[in-house]
């Protein structure tokens, strides 16, 4: 529990320590107004945002009051619901962290097992502390701040029949607009309890209409954008994979039903987790909106002995009065300054050439060493090495074999890595005076039956006592809850790193979890995989790492919290990857998000499209890079790359520091558009995109956002013109054919 001791409180303009929590306006330092205690009646605030709930003093349970635009002053009375039918009181208000078992029918927060075997809880508002600043997580991925970024909110739980006390940590980023919670659940009784559900967050909104908007997708088409009424009943989404997925987001939007990308309210809700979850919309009977995010209950059955305590991952939730595209903007803003742990959160992306779509598994030491020449040429400043390069007894030549067994392979690299790293690190950028940087891919969570590895440590697997061990990709899961297996993978990528000048790391993940020793071991793997990717980022800091998992099957928070950049999709096909991109930025900052122009016809799709258009949508992402060889390239592509690179380099820095208005969305026009805004507001990078051909007809015109509407802008150098012109006027660009592009730069004058 957070001692009492860190709070500072106001009572009656004196300070004082909150010892059994009836004072009032209790505030943090971070913000004179962002946490405010009347009572048993708190406030959280930000700049644009309340969120509000107290004790009900008759039953001690937590009722929500308010989540939405800012409001001051004591509320309206609401009328006192009648208990008519089957649905008792509890079902019938609005509550702030429903557990089960007694009147409530719609989906509870928590479900606790206890040692007698019965469900049902009764926790009741005990006391609440006021913490400066944010506290960790133990053992999982968190938002962080000082105490003028946040402040934090505790409010402790008691149920006096079964001794099982819970704390909701509430955390508060007024700057941002955003709510964290998280639970701890802790067994002060004397028996063993199981927690067989656990919601990060649950919220309960007014009746009103309501829309949702999730992330669906699967392998090569993720973040697919889709929206749909709340209905009375549930709908839900989530993952049974082990992970995160490509088959659903741990992010969530509620909306009404006349919000737009740049108008009207709309709620984000993201869970910082890499494993399975769950997220439930329920419309009850009485019309009220749950939702909850969290752990799925199907791979949870937590057990908790006496004086045991389970900690959920924390959700972030935030409120945009100016639509979609403000509620993204917050999460974007968030996360790239209070999320992101590492060094290239914001700065330092080069462009890199990765070998994998250019040369698979079929390259040795000079063919390596030629790509890398290739590469530097170009003008790129990063040569990333893909699978392919390790295994001893069992070489890597294909992907039926290796996996475990990280040395290089002795056919291919006879003298080892160190020489081959030495030469390409000598190798000088063209027009530039950087050297060339070396990255390297690597799957540490994984194994081939056909490796040392495995021959040695068959029980290290993922398995269901003798059930058959399914092969995904000709592969197994390693057991990451073990800490043999954690030591294994740290100590394996550490000597690869310091074998020789290693400054990127890919690190991938091929495959989902099938046969589970039990529905706890899930989070017992992530907090495993978490703890070796803590260890390997603080021993290595100056390392780019970057998560893939097949393309975006682990693109969350919980990743990002230690890799500043995730590969956004195996579909590297540049119309895909507008869909593709922009519904990963529903949640996540484009800073975020690897893109890389591919040869073409594409490996996905088949279709070939122009290189600058490629070009131009890759450069919408954090990490640009190019996944060809240039040997095999048309001379006309080839000559075109350096002009791309060096674009790309120029649009990079408000890519990762800016802000992202989606103009136009490829699911509802010919003409998607964005909008990077610098942070400073001085420039601005227009791309517009024709997708199919506008024979004979007139050309649209493209409105830009979040400009200022009193200050004058240059346009290409070409023109000058107010910011309330461009935004209420907008500007014109034809096209000629089908896949036609433009990149727009803006100078506030």
């Amino acid at each position: 529990m957070l001692g009492l001791s860190s709070a500072t409180v106001t009572i009656a303009g004196l300070l004082a320590l909150c010892g059994n929590c009836q004072a009032a306006n209790s505030r943090n330092s971070a913000n004179d107004n962002a946490v405010v205690v009347d009572g048993t009646a708190f406030t959280l605030n930000g700049d644009n945002v309340s969120y509000r709930f107290h004790v009900d003093n008759s039953t001690g349970d937590l009722l929500s009051d308010h989540f939405g635009g800012s409001i001051t002053g004591p509320l309206p009375m609401e009328p006192t619901p009648e208990v008519n039918g089957w649905v008792g009181m509890p079902g019938r208000v609005r509550r702030e962290f429903p557990d089960s078992g007694r009147g409530d029918f719609r989906i509870p927060a928590v479900r606790v097992r206890q040692s007698a075997g019965y469900t049902v809880s009764d926790l009741q508002y005990q006391s609440y502390s006021v913490v400066k600043g944010k506290p960790a997580l133990s053992g999982l991925p968190a938002t962080f701040g000082n105490d003028q970024d946040v402040s934090t909110l505790v409010v402790h739980l008691y149920d006096n029949y079964s001794s099982v006390a819970a704390d909701l940590t509430y955390s508060v980023f007024p700057k941002y607009d955003a709510i964290v919670r998280s639970v701890n659940i802790t067994n002060k009784g004397t028996g063993n309890i199981t927690i067989e559900g656990l919601a990060s967050l649950s919220v309960d909104l007014p009746y009103e209409d309501l829309d949702m908007i999730s992330l669906r997708g699967d392998w090569a088409r993720e973040a697919r954008r889709e929206r749909r009424k709340v209905e009375y009943g549930i709908q839900s989404f989530g993952s049974t994979a082990g992970f995160s997925s490509h088959l659903h987001n741990p992010f969530l939007s509620l909306v009404h039903p006349s919000t737009t990308e740049s108008q009207g309210e709309a709620w984000g809700f993201s869970l910082v987790y890499t494993g399975s979850f769950a997220v439930d919309v329920e419309k009850g009977s009485q019309g009220f909106t749950r939702a909850l995010l969290g752990f799925n209950p199907n791979q949870l059955s937590w057990p908790l002995g006496p004086g045991d305590t389970l900690t959920s991952p924390e959700c972030v939730s935030v409120y945009s009065k100016d639509g979609i595209g403000g509620m993204s903007r917050s999460l974007h803003r968030l996360y790239r300054n209070h999320l992101i742990k590492s060094k290239f959160a914001t700065d330092d992306r080069p462009v890199l050439l990765n070998s994998w779509e250019g040369l698979s598994f079929d390259y040795n030491q000079s063919s390596i060493y030629r790509l890398a020449q290739e590469s530097a040429d170009l003008g790129t400043k990063l040569f990333v090495m893909d699978d392919g390069w390790f295994g001893d007894k069992y070489p890597r030549t294909d992907d039926t074999a290796g996996l475990g067994d990280w040395v290089p392979n002795p056919a291919r690299f006879p003298d080892g890595l160190s020489p081959l790293v030495s030469n390409v690190t000598d190798l000088k950028a063209a027009n530039s005076s950087d050297k060339l940087r070396f990255g390297i891919w690597v799957e540490p969570e994984m194994v081939n039956p056909n490796s040392s590895l495995y021959r040695e440590h068959p029980d290290w697997v993922l398995h269901a006592g003798s059930y058959p061990r399914t092969e995904r990709r000709n592969q197994l899961v390693l057991n990451v809850a073990l800490p043999e297996v954690q030591q294994f993978i740290i100590d394996s990528v550490s000597n690869i790193l310091n074998s020789a000048n290693i400054t990127y790391v890919k690190w991938d993940h091929n495959r989902a979890v099938h046969e589970m020793p039990s529905p706890s071991n899930n989070h017992a793997y992530m907090l495993g995989m978490y703890r070796v990717f803590d260890t390997l980022t603080s021993r290595f800091p100056n390392v780019l790492w970057e998560g893939c998992a097949s393309g975006g099957g682990r693109f969350d928070p919980g990743v990002l919290q230690f890799f500043p950049q995730i590969w956004t999709s195996d579909d590297t096909d540049a119309v895909e990857r507008i869909s593709i991109q922009l519904g990963t930025s529903l949640a996540y900052p484009p800073s975020a998000m690897g893109a890389h122009l591919s040869a073409v016809p594409n490996q996905q799709t088949g279709r070939t499209i122009p290189v600058t258009f490629r070009g131009h949508v890759a450069m919408m992402g954090g990490s640009f890079g190019l996944e060809l060889d240039p040997t095999e390239i048309h001379e006309d592509e080839k000559a075109a790359l350096p002009e791309l690179i060096a674009l790309a380099e120029k649009v990079n820095p408000v890519v990762l520091n800016g802000d992202m208005w989606r103009l136009s969305l490829p699911e509802e026009s010919n003409w998607p558009a964005v909008l990077f805004i610098s942070e400073d507001g001085s420039q601005a990078v227009l791309f517009y995109f024709q997708l199919s051909p506008n024979v004979n007809h007139a050309t649209p015109r493209i409105r830009l956002q979040g400009l200022d509407s009193q200050a004058m802008y240059s346009i290409d150098g070409n023109g000058t013109y107010s910011g309330q012109t461009l935004m209420n006027m907008g500007l014109q660009y034809p096209f000629d054919t089908d896949y036609g592009s433009r990149v727009v730069f803006l100078e506030k004058q």
